[in-house]
């Protein structure tokens, strides 16, 4: 099994380097299954869906940092502890104009690998502060 962790960890790490840090989406097809499972309600389904997010998201965030704190493996399932930072400033993104805000929250993503390649996803964000930060809280609490 460890050897099979290890392999599903550089996985994950190549495929966070390419998108993440290179925010590079070409190579999606060579890591990513197509038939994709998405558990983020804010990322549309499927292979297409994360492309599509994530190139409003660094369109949005033109600076968007990803700074990877801890990741490990166990069998088909490998989870990472990151840092996304940046500044909200190229345009409409979660349904907010570009705010010109610096953005700092802390995801922890759960990935399952199968036949060498990312089947599955789930996430847990700090959407409390990234909202705060894009003003979409502020909004909610004035419509009270």
């Amino acid at each position: 099994m460890a050897d099979i962790s290890r392999k599903n960890k550089e996985i994950v790490q190549s495929f966070y380097n390419a998108v993440f840090i290179r925010h590079d989406l070409s190579g999606l097809d060579g890591c990513m299954r197509d038939d994709y499972i998405q558990h983020n309600a804010d990322v549309p389904p499927g292979k297409a869906g994360f492309i599509k997010f994530f190139k409003e998201t660094f369109r949005a965030i033109p600076d968007f940092k990803y700074t990877l704190k801890k990741m490990i493996a166990e069998g088909d399932i490998v989870m990472a502890y990151s840092t996304t930072t940046g500044t909200h400033t190229g345009g409409e993104w979660l349904g907010k104009a570009a705010t010109g805000n610096k953005l700092s929250f802390d995801v922890v993503d759960i990935f399952r690998v199968q036949d060498s390649k990312i089947a599955e996803h789930w996430d847990v964000a700090d959407t409390f502060s990234l909202f705060k930060q894009v003003g979409i809280i502020d909004k909610l609490m004035a419509q009270k």
